[in-house]
């Protein structure tokens, strides 16, 4: 840690990427299954997922699946679309706009209450899920979640939905961290620093929902959860208010269930 700022640590790129890829070949291979499907959003996470599952296992046994809905951006999906191309693996796009109304009309759903969006976007990362399971038990695949570690510390994921998978190749990485990897491996530019967004309804940004971008971010959670430091410490060194930092920790805390096997009693015998 340097004594004026709190800074996320350069990593060596390309360790990184042999690490990754022997870690996805391991749990391929005691899986036994035949490959991997992921989803496509033409956002970083899932283009350097995508990228890192070639590396490993060759074009052949990936399944990229783009999933869009009537909001979708058209340049996400080209985005999937080209790196998909680039990397040669196969892909299937299945538009879920009849599929999602059918589930706003059935629970009736009023789509212009402000306080059923969040409710409805984490259904639409769920039915997202559910048609990767799908493709993963039609095919023996595994799901490749695309998560990174400052979505996952402060629960900026949805149960069951986005943060539903079978491993999570880049879950040790922050979002700073992830951007410079997808650079290092060749995922083009325009994707490696798209200004992040879970478009799970028009419009939707990361910012919406984050107290901070990723740059202010990120050294956050460095000084909280990998140097241990206080809360004013972190305000000192990174000139975001006290106020944000706990908030942050906030986050963390009340999103524990999220990075959580469901709790239970233990059995009777097991007991004290």
């Amino acid at each position: 840690m340097s004594e004026s700022k709190v800074v996320v640590p350069e990593l060596d790129n390309k360790k990184v990427e042999r690490e990754i890829v022997q870690f996805i070949k391991k749990i391929v291979k005691e899986a036994k299954v035949n490959g991997i499907v992921l989803g496509l959003s033409g956002g970083v996470d899932s283009s350097l997922v995508a990228v890192l599952c070639v590396n490993a296992l060759g074009k052949d046994r990936v399944l990229g699946i783009i999933l869009p809905v009537n909001f979708t951006p058209k340049k996400d999906i080209q985005d999937a679309r080209e790196l998909a191309k680039k990397l040669g693996i196969a892909t299937l796009t299945i538009d879920l706009e009849d599929l999602y109304q059918s589930f706003i009309q059935t629970l009736k759903f009023n789509k212009k209450v402000k306080k059923d969006k969040i409710p409805l976007a984490n259904a639409l990362a769920r039915i997202r899920m559910t048609i990767l399971y799908f493709y993963a038990n039609l095919r023996r695949l595994l799901v490749a979640g695309t998560s990174d570690r400052s979505e996952i510390l402060i629960g900026f994921f949805t149960k069951y939905g986005d943060g539903g998978a079978d491993f999570l190749p880049i879950a040790h990485l922050y979002k700073t961290q992830v951007r410079k990897l997808a650079e290092h491996v060749n995922v083009p530019r325009k994707i490696a620093y798209k200004p992040s967004s879970p478009r799970l309804y028009p419009g939707h940004k990361a910012t919406d929902e984050l107290p901070l971008d990723y740059e202010q971010l990120d050294p956050v959670l460095v000084g909280l959860f990998d140097e241990n430091l206080s809360n004013n410490e972190i305000t000192r060194l990174t000139n975001v208010p006290l106020s944000i930092i706990k908030e942050v920790k906030r986050r963390f805390n009340i999103s524990k269930h999220k990075r959580a096997f469901p709790p239970m009693l233990k059995p009777p015998m097991q007991r004290d």
